[in-house]
């Protein structure tokens, strides 16, 4: 297992605030060396031409990579930052929901890198996203 702790789900969609919340983000399932949420296409996360934003779907894949990173490391001492991230939108989704895996690629000490790809309701990947989050020493005031 590469948590620092075992963590329920519910425990991870109570650190799912801003953003991730206004977009309905949800955690799902964690294994063990995996992290699932869904994200509802809607009013919320489509463009004016009816399909989801790549921007909401960069949202998920930052979303859950830089929570991966944060259940890794002792969050007493450190917290994960997210360094730089790209996606590739593979198919365009009108409805539903889309489910974000995201497995490492990477686990160092100062650096993850994350694989992280989404799917539709009908299984079919529709994005593929590839997140780096720095490990930084946690500061006093957070």
């Amino acid at each position: 297992m590469i948590w620092f702790k075992d963590y329920t789900v519910e425990e991870i969609n109570e650190r799912s605030i801003y953003l991730a919340k206004l977009l309905g983000i949800t955690y799902t399932e964690i294994g063990e060396n995996y992290l699932k949420a869904t994200m509802p296409v809607d009013e919320r996360t489509k463009q004016p031409a009816g399909i989801l934003h790549g921007g909401a779907s960069v949202v998920l894949a930052e979303s859950i990579g830089s929570i991966a990173s944060n259940l890794i490391v002792d969050s007493q001492k450190f917290m994960g930052v997210g360094l730089e991230i790209n996606a590739n939108h593979l198919r365009p989704v009108t409805s539903g929901n889309v489910t974000a895996m995201c497995t490492p690629m990477h686990i160092g000490n100062k650096t993850h890198v994350w694989d992280i790809r989404l799917f539709n309701d009908q299984g079919k990947m529709t994005c593929v996203s590839r997140l780096t989050v720095a490990i930084v020493p946690k500061m006093e005031n957070n």
